[in-house]
């Protein structure tokens, strides 16, 4: 089934497909030593699939064929234009399999498929393409000497570089590590949220399809405390990119300490301030992109507009549109191409957002709408949550829920909504909305943010650098920029003579 188009076409195609359940190392499933993992689809509390889990042991083997691998140059050493042909190739088998990987992500993690299909999946092999072509386009530098020398500045691939992804958009937080290192010529371990690895997995195999070679991308599912661990405190690794918590972020900063210096790139946790002016160009785009701002992904966002801050003479008029647009997302079945928002990926998620709902009320917000669990009989549901909050100080607001759930401030003038949105541990994404182009580019200025989206939100492309500050961690994903953490710069100084 090439184009499915309807909720049956989804559900009989989940019915066909394949579900991959072992580690790919050196282009080989691998049945790793740890207990395996049960893999729940989260609409319906339904076992998935049992993962193999990856111990120390497997990371060490998986370490030794990536640094085979990067040592005999099968891939470092590959003819530029060759390296990139097979990237080519592998965004190729990502369009060619993508209502299979759309699929396989929304029965792991619970999101609309039309998400996965129209939007995580196609951007996915984008992502690879747009790397690939980076590869015989990016020069090195001669810098300035006097005329008895030449000095070059050139770029070499790190080594071996471990990837560790979150859950929340599996295969494209995926690619957003993997297709850089790749391209900059490292060896890599992918390792999957243990509750998300089987688009991952499936990556493996069409990357090996494509012709990387074995050893060049390993897939290494497993639990944080073993395999991630095992990963952070590896003498052998030379890098550990990371998505994810802020906790866990730190923790990999600590194993770095504790063994070899390897870097340490992280994008961690947001908790994003969304401004609406009263001179807001167009009031209902704002209303409908704060909406998806915080509901789209069920909310499991890092940069999702957490925060509302409305000015005080539009404060009741765009609410009003707000909780409209809230209405109109209500969660469904994630295989129904008309669902606007999915299920939440884990029954702990679950209960976890559940309990921020009731501390935010316990603390004084004020619940608008949602705000409840539903079709508890199905899986794991929540209503989209709208609260207003009159202080900056309670957990709603300062803490990273990671779920539907809106708390929303009014705000009188610009220095005091910039004062409310940098009261934050977190500098991940911010998003303003004014008519006003110097307004614009102050505020812009004055927010301690690493992205900031003006008269729009979520916006980007392959081109622009995505992470942040403070808290939310450092290094970017994506962009020309993303590949200078995969790379280590050799100065090189020639004596001419004379």
């Amino acid at each position: 089934m090439h184009h499915p188009q309807t909720l049956a076409d989804w559900e009989q195609l989940a019915q066909q497909i394949e579900i991959p359940n072992t580690a790919f190392i050196n282009n080989e499933p691998y049945q790793a030593n740890g207990e395996k993992l049960d893999i729940i689809n989260p609409a319906t509390r339904e076992v998935l699939a049992q993962v193999a889990s990856c111990t120390k042991e497997d990371i060490d083997y998986a370490v030794r064929c990536a640094r085979e691998a990067f040592r005999d140059g099968r891939w470092s050493k590959l003819p530029r234009a060759e390296r990139k042909q097979r990237l080519l190739r592998l965004a190729e088998l990502i369009r060619e399999n993508l209502a299979e990987l759309a699929l396989i992500d929304t029965l792991n993690m619970g999101k609309p498929i039309m998400e996965t299909y129209a939007g995580d999946t196609p951007f996915s092999a984008d992502h690879f393409a747009w790397f690939a072509e980076l590869i015989d386009k990016q020069y090195d530098e001669i810098a300035p000497t006097d005329d008895d020398a030449l000095a070059t500045i050139t770029r070499e691939p790190l080594g071996v570089v471990a990837a560790v992804v979150p859950w929340n958009y599996p295969l494209m937080m995926a690619t957003w590590k993997v297709a850089p290192a790749l391209a900059a010529g490292n060896s890599v371990l992918l390792k999957p949220a243990d509750t998300t690895p089987l688009s991952a997995i499936r990556l493996g195999q069409l990357a090996a399809q494509a012709g990387i070679p074995a050893g060049v991308l390993n897939i290494v599912p497993g639990t944080g405390p073993e395999t991630g661990q095992a990963l952070g405190l590896h003498p052998d690794i030379n890098c550990v990119a990371f998505t994810g918590s802020t906790a866990t972020g730190k923790r990999f900063m600590e194993y770095s300490g504790q063994s070899n210096l390897k870097q340490i790139w992280l994008e961690c946790g947001g908790k994003s301030p969304h401004i609406i002016f009263a001179d807001c160009p167009e009031l209902d785009a704002a209303a409908q992109a704060a909406a998806v701002g915080i509901f789209s992904n069920q909310g499991e966002v890092c940069i999702a507009g957490s925060r509302l801050y409305v000015e005080e003479s539009i404060y009741d008029q765009f609410l009003e549109k707000l909780l409209q647009q809230a209405k109109q997302m209500q969660p469904g079945n994630p295989l129904d191409p008309n669902t606007k928002m999915g299920a939440i990926v884990s029954q702990s998620q679950w209960e976890r957002i559940i309990n921020y709902i009731e501390i935010g009320q316990k603390e004084g917000a004020r619940l608008l709408t949602g705000g409840q669990a539903t079709m508890k009989d199905l899986g794991f549901y929540i209503e989209p949550t709208v609260m207003t909050v009159d202080s900056q100080d309670l957990r709603v607001v300062q803490e990273e829920i990671f779920g539907p759930v809106l708390v929303v401030t009014k705000f009188r003038t610009e220095e005091e909504v910039i004062e409310y949105a940098n009261q934050s541990i977190y500098g991940l994404g911010a998003g303003l909305w004014t008519a006003n182009l110097s307004r614009a580019h102050r505020v812009t200025r004055a927010l301690e943010s690493g992205l900031v989206w003006i008269n729009c939100y979520f916006n980007g492309n392959d081109a622009i650098p995505f992470g942040g500050v403070k808290q939310s961690g450092f290094g970017r994903d994506k962009s020309i920029h993303a590949l200078e953490k995969y790379s280590s710069i050799k100065a090189a100084w020639y004596h001419l003579g004379h």
